[in-house]
């Protein structure tokens, strides 16, 4: 949400509308374009390797020393 506020709050620069912004549009823009790859590699990138990893390496939960196992339980 702090992302997409700071992106509406730098389309104005970005775009260059007021007088002698023409010189920060381009500071704006890789602003913008940066917050953007990092918002998409956190919500899409990380996750999808999470899961992955997740699905290659799965945890091994072992029961406690003493512990009982019951009958259909996968460990």
């Amino acid at each position: 949400m702090t992302s997409l506020t700071t992106l509406v709050g730098l389309l104005p620069m970005a775009l260059g509308v007021d007088v002698g912004s023409e010189a920060n549009a381009p500071l704006a823009r890789s602003v913008i374009g940066g917050l953007t790859m990092s918002t998409m590699l956190t919500l899409v990138l990380i996750p999808t390797l999470y899961v992955m990893l997740e699905e290659r390496f799965p945890r091994r939960v072992q029961a406690p020393a003493g512990a009982p196992v019951l009958q259909g339980d996968p460990a």
